[in-house]
């Protein structure tokens, strides 16, 4: 006779990500999750702002994954940079990364970081956006194309892997959650799991 099931067990987590940054953040809770890849257009709308972007974008994703995963709880996350509401996006190449951070020396440049949190088995949805503020120094033509030759973070929105060798880029760092820079606020993201009934700690 098969065993009763626990009717207590948290429902299967799903990250809507194939980061591999979000996959490495996400697996400092020490909980166990699935990855699967989002199809999603993420061209912002017209006059979207930044943060009516990556929430939106963050739900879609959430919503994408959920059409082929049953009872599950799915994580979405989109994150953009800006510089005086102006969006930064990935650099793509060499050139393209001198050009954003040559426009970010000195100056602050703001990221926005939309989480959703979706229960596919009741709907439920939560949702945040978070802001992190990089201050950066001013930085000379050889020291940007010193920075980008030495960590080539071309898949970065913004040109630079703060967990890298990029944080020589900062002056100093201005928010609540460090993790949200990398790209998956994770102190919200415990929130929106407790909410749900899934324990961390």
């Amino acid at each position: 006779m098969p065993l009763p099931s626990d009717k207590t067990a948290p429902p299967p987590l799903v990250l809507a990500s194939t980061s591999p940054f979000r996959r490495e953040l996400l697996a400092r809770l020490q909980i166990p999750f699935d990855t699967a890849s989002p199809d999603v257009e993420e061209t912002a709308l017209p006059g979207e702002p930044p943060e009516a972007l990556v929430t939106r974008l963050a739900e879609a994703k959430a919503r994408a994954v959920a059409k082929n995963q049953a009872n599950a709880l799915i994580i979405g996350s989109d994150q953009v940079a800006t510089i005086d509401d102006r969006i930064l996006g990935k650099p793509g190449g060499h050139e393209q990364a001198i050009e954003q951070l040559r426009a970010a020396s000195g100056r602050r440049v703001t990221f926005y970081t939309g989480l959703a949190l979706l229960n596919n088995a009741s709907d439920r949805l939560q949702v945040s956006c978070e802001t992190f503020h990089c201050h950066f120094r001013r930085l000379s033509d050889t020291q940007i194309d010193h920075y980008l030759r030495r960590e080539q973070p071309y898949n970065c929105a913004g040109s630079f892997k703060s967990e890298g060798l990029g944080i020589a880029l900062f002056e100093r760092l201005e928010g609540g959650d460090p993790n949200t820079l990398i790209g998956l606020p994770l102190i919200r993201l415990v929130e929106m799991l407790g909410a749900e009934g899934v324990a961390v700690l």
